[in-house]
């Protein structure tokens, strides 16, 4: 028999940033109790809402299944007396393990010969083993901060007021932090504050539904969505999405109700993300736009948590206090602009930006050198390097304004707009705004010169810094969001194209902090450029296979861009048959590696004496020297293909010659043919590294 086990855990609210993480931990440590307790079971299903975890595991087994188990008793020579007859050794074990003695079978192990018995063990019952099951799980649910109240000894992220769990109809019975399980659940707060009995973990969904509480999250969300879309047309517009807020409002309600909200249309001379940042972080309220998207309507969708007899109370309310927050940065953007902005960089030398790495103000005329040394590698025009230079002397200088120290996720948008305030060019004042981006995975890119480098030139600095003094990151702790910002280099030298030596720039970003860095040189630079390495990987992994990535790696990754140009030219040839034909050639030449006491050096004509050692040679010569001509073009697709035309009289030499010979001068020149051969295939990619024919699989 089998039947749907459920378990709901009621607290008070939870953190929206607590989930869903926390509901993935908890049906990930019920399934290991499963397996664990060798009760199987079918599909694994999350619900949830602001004030309950729910996991529902359908068909699990009524018991565990019957099994038979072999149980190994004493060595034969002390089971047995010198005549053969069972000792008390024996007799023992036989009414140990419940078996009549004649049953008792005999094993050869390790340590000799022992008497051993085929037991029947009982599977034991689900409703015996869920009860310790469950309570494990909820006690080990990771959280990121946990609390206990009263004199309850487990702690958890909120109280916990009710614990439903059943198999099937029968409750099953534990207690935890002082709550002891049960067959009910509660409805909505404030709309059906009352305990509902859930006779089957079958009718949860629809019972909570009938108290006002939609516990499907990804409904929920559906449902948040809709409402809001629906909102934003009668306000005479269109709702602007944003993917974040609405995860983040579908863990902040059980009964999502749409409030349509408007604003004094006199703030909307305000920076469109002043309006955005004061509805999204504060308020969690949701733009509403007209026309392509970039011009607001002073109207806003807020989501309550339940239906009221008065919206127009709750309405006045939810205005009320945006138009509080409103004024606030209305305040501080017209203060801020009375001062230039060139004029507050002085003040960075008095903020800290980390203790051994100094001030803002140090960090700065850092970026500035950086930014210069780019644009100048890049080859950008007096004009650019100009808007750089301003742009990096200025992009920082928000950070001390009125407007950013109250609302910090407005740096950059605060610098670009007291930039046009202050008479800069615009060019230098996007730069300013731009040499952030991106903020994070899925967002856009810097579309100036300026802003790409000066915000290359801030990461790098940050990088090299915080790894000079001892702190990279570690496990998932990051906290100077050093993943972030090496994948922002990389993201914003591949999209533009940057061809600049990574090892170079972080020799200069090492000078610059050089009297500061408590690391020694050597060893910070090598760390930096792994690091680079494991985010390239990631990088790249989630389009090609994993070990072509780690070749083409292998073979350098100090410019970009040439590595992704590589990377893509060895995937495009993978399907075909001629660059696959290399596989088995090429993977032989790996006999290079293992020869004792090998020296690279010149080969020596002379000493050939097979045709196929000649002719491999000869085809050698003539496709190194193609090579050379694409490589230095960057066609590392013409690369590749010249590459198969070794294909034949490589695995003639294979096929005819022997190697590793006696004579040791001919054994040398042999392996030295193959050392240049890998060297050259080595300029694209170290495809040792690599099964070919598994990775074109």
């Amino acid at each position: 028999m089998r039947h749907d086990l459920l378990l709901e855990i009621g607290t008070e609210e939870i953190p929206a940033a607590f989930f869903p993480r926390c509901l993935d931990d908890l049906a990930s440590l019920i399934r290991k109790g499963l397996k664990e307790a060798r009760l199987e079971h079918g599909e694994v299903r999350t619900y949830g809402t602001p004030r309950r975890l729910a996991v529902l595991v359908h068909d699990v087994a009524s018991a565990q299944e019957d099994r038979v188990e072999e149980e190994i008793g004493p060595p034969v020579r002390v089971a047995f007396d010198a005549e053969g007859r069972p000792t008390q050794a024996a007799e023992r074990f036989a009414q140990k393990v419940g078996v009549a003695l004649d049953a008792l079978e005999r094993r050869q192990t390790p340590k000799g010969e022992y008497l051993a018995a085929r037991v029947e063990v009982k599977g034991r019952p689900a409703l015996k083993l869920l009860p310790d099951i469950l309570v494990e799980a909820i006690r080990s649910i990771p959280w990121k901060k946990s609390m206990r109240w009263g004199t309850v000894q487990e702690a958890f992220a909120r109280p916990i007021h009710w614990i439903l769990a059943r198999h099937g109809e029968a409750i099953v019975d534990f207690t935890f932090a002082g709550v002891r399980s049960g067959g009910t659940t509660r409805g909505h707060r404030f709309l059906a504050n009352r305990e509902i009995e859930i006779r089957a973990p079958a009718e949860y969904v629809e019972r909570l539904r009938e108290a006002e509480v939609i516990v499907d999250p990804a409904e929920r969300r559906e449902t948040i969505l809709h409402l809001a879309r629906e909102t934003a047309v009668r306000a005479g517009g269109r709702l602007e999405e944003d993917e974040a807020l609405l995860d983040e409002i579908t863990w902040l309600v059980e009964l999502p109700v749409p409030v349509l909200g408007t604003f004094d249309p006199a703030f909307l001379d305000l920076p469109r993300e002043v309006l955005v940042s004061e509805m999204r972080e504060h308020q969690k309220y949701l733009a509403v736009t007209v026309g392509d998207g970039d011009r607001l309507l002073p109207a806003f969708v807020g989501i309550a948590n339940t239906r009221v007899r008065d919206p127009e109370v709750v309405r006045r309310g939810y205005e009320r206090v945006l138009r509080a927050r409103l004024s606030d940065a209305r305040f501080f953007f017209d203060e801020d602009r009375k001062v230039p902005l060139a004029e507050r960089v002085p003040q960075l030398d008095r903020v800290t930006f980390q203790q051994k790495l100094g001030s803002v103000g140090d960090k700065v005329r850092r970026i500035r050198s950086l930014a210069l040394y780019l644009a100048e590698r890049l080859g950008l025009s007096a004009a650019q390097r100009a808007h750089a230079e301003r742009a990096a002397e200025l992009c920082k200088a928000d950070l001390v304004t009125g407007m950013v120290g109250e609302f910090p996720d407005l740096q950059g948008v605060m610098g670009r707009e007291y930039a046009r305030a202050s008479g800069e060019p615009e060019e230098v004042a996007v730069a300013i705004f731009e040499h952030y981006l991106p903020r994070g995975q899925q967002d856009r890119l810097p579309k100036t010169d300026a802003g790409a480098v000066v915000g290359i030139a801030d990461r790098i600095d940050t990088i090299v810094g915080i790894f000079g003094i001892g702190k990279p990151p570690t496990g998932a702790a990051d906290p100077f969001g050093l993943r972030r910002a090496c994948l922002g280099i990389v993201r914003v030298a591949l999209e533009k194209g940057y061809r600049f030596s990574l090892g170079e720039l972080v020799d200069r970003a090492i000078d610059q902090l050089s009297e500061r860095i408590t690391q020694p040189r050597d060893e910070v630079r090598a760390q930096v450029l792994d690091f680079f390495a494991g985010r390239l990987r990631s990088h790249f992994a989630e389009a090609y296979p994993v070990e072509l990535v780690d070749a083409v790696l292998a073979a350098g990754y100090d410019e970009l861009p040439q590595m992704q140009a590589r990377l893509s030219a060895v995937a495009s040839h993978l399907g075909d048959e001629s660059f696959r034909g290399l596989a088995e050639g090429f993977s032989r030449t790996n006999i290079v590696e293992k020869a004792p006491g090998f020296q690279p050096g010149p080969v020596d004509v002379s000493l050939f004496q097979a045709e196929a050692e000649q002719a491999l040679h000869q085809a050698f010569v003539q496709v190194r020297e193609r090579v050379s001509e694409s490589l230095q073009s960057g066609d590392f697709s013409r690369v590749v293909k010249v590459f198969t035309e070794l294909r034949e009289p490589l695995d003639r030499f294979f096929t005819e010659v022997m190697v590793m010979v006696d004579d040791p001068a001919l054994r040398e020149n042999r392996l030295r043919l193959l050392h240049e051969i890998r060297s050259l295939f080595g300029k694209v990619a170290d495809f040792g590294r690599m099964d070919l024919r598994k990775a074109a699989a």
